[in-house]
């Protein structure tokens, strides 16, 4: 099984699961979050009926009928996802590569922590047979495999497993007896939506998968923290909501009331809300088009993004080009290109990959402005790439990899 590397050198930290996506916060949410700025109550823990209720619409117009009963909500989605991990148990199985986040949650509770392999055609889900190797190999050693952490419309490769692989993995994992989460926060960023088929896990295996979002991912500013899990309609659903309430509940990880009262707007997406959205992840697919066509024009790989505000590189073919400049592993070429861009590159090793793999994570949101007016500039432009400010930012980046070539 695979060694991590360590995760963290440089001046790059990871905490946030979304990073900042380079737009301003949607008007219409900061008025719902400066009216209920006077709330001289707060919300209670796993959040109040109001946001509990529009989460439910939300996720009843994807096809996964809910309830408040089986929703908690919580300030952010790192202290969601370790109160999940603590009320599970056992060791937690991810994909590599995977959110920067996601182990570090285990390892703060003391769970051992397995990435598997990915197929080639996506990323965020685990090859189905790999899973199963990884699985019995680790009861083999004394382990208790029990939850299973993936992601359809990934970070950080910016794909969507398509619903074939989503489904044979789920099936893997059940039958093995491991619970899946399903972090769906991405999945209403696809570049094509008209294209891309998307499941979730819910939908497949509707009692043993529990889902999470982080609001941040489409619907609210990242600096506004909240997201909400949906249980299974089961008892065993039932009793590990009440588990996880119990630790949200320790943990002092409440929502603030203004920002519950704006992210219930946003869940029941109304006209404004729903335009950003789309206009959000156009102008996001149109860049991650750009830095694509640039890391492939390099001579290094990437897959074609999908979904998100990333890009997951590999560098290898560059290698020998690399250790010219001194660069052998992930570290070092986060240091490189970090340095070269003028930008956070955040290296594979950060996301479950091997130390040795020269593979980066690259983001759209610093692309498209310094400033609140470039960004909203950005957002309303019909050629958004032939703003001086986004070209000028695409040119630095295109003349690193160049200088690859």
């Amino acid at each position: 099984m695979q060694r991590t590397a360590p995760e963290s050198r440089g001046p790059i930290r990871y905490g946030p699961p979304a990073p900042v996506s380079g737009l301003p916060a949607l008007p219409e949410l900061a008025a719902v979050l400066a009216a209920a700025s006077e709330q001289a109550e707060g919300e209670p823990p796993g959040g109040g009926p109001e946001l509990r209720e529009a989460a439910c619409g939300y996720w009843w117009r994807r096809g996964l009928r809910s309830h408040p009963e089986e929703l908690v909500a919580a300030s952010g989605a790192q202290p969601l996802l370790f109160a999940l991990i603590g009320a599970y148990g056992g060791d937690v199985l991810m994909p590599r590569p995977c959110p920067a986040w996601w182990t570090p949650q285990a390892r703060l509770l003391g769970r051992p922590a397995y990435h598997v392999p990915t197929p080639a055609e996506c990323g965020g889900v685990p090859d189905p047979y790999a899973l199963l190797e990884t699985v019995r190999r680790v009861r083999a050693e004394g382990g208790m495999p029990r939850l299973l952490l993936l992601s359809i419309a990934d970070d950080p490769t910016a794909t969507v497993a398509p619903p074939e692989t989503v489904l044979e993995a789920c099936e893997a994992a059940v039958g093995e007896g491991l619970h899946i989460i399903s972090d769906e926060t991405w999945r209403d960023t696809l570049h094509r939506p008209h294209e891309t088929v998307l499941l979730s896990p819910a939908e497949m295996c509707p009692g043993d998968v529990t889902v999470i979002s982080d609001l941040s991912g489409a619907l609210m500013p990242a600096s506004w923290p909240v997201a909400v899990a949906r249980f299974p309609p089961t008892d065993e659903g039932a009793a590990r909501r009440a588990r996880t309430l119990d630790i949200l509940t320790a943990l002092g990880s409440v929502v603030a009331g203004p920002v519950a009262a704006a992210a219930a707007h946003a869940l029941d997406e109304p006209g404004p809300v729903i335009a950003r959205m789309e206009q959000a992840a156009a102008l996001h697919a149109r860049v991650a088009a750009a830095v694509h066509r640039a890391v492939l024009v390099s001579g290094a790989l990437a897959r074609p993004p999908q979904a998100g505000r990333h890009l997951y590189a590999d560098l290898g073919p560059l290698r020998a080009r690399l250790a010219e400049r001194g660069v052998t592993d992930s570290m070092e070429l986060e240091e490189y290109l970090t340095d070269r861009v003028g930008a956070p590159v955040p290296g594979g090793h950060r996301f479950g990959d091997e130390l040795g793999a020269l593979r980066v994570r690259l983001a759209t949101g610093p692309l498209l402005g310094a400033t609140p007016e470039q960004q909203q500039e950005s957002l309303t432009s019909p050629a958004p790439l032939e703003l001086p400010h986004v070209a000028g930012a695409l040119s630095i980046l295109e003349t690193a990899f160049d200088e690859l070539r």
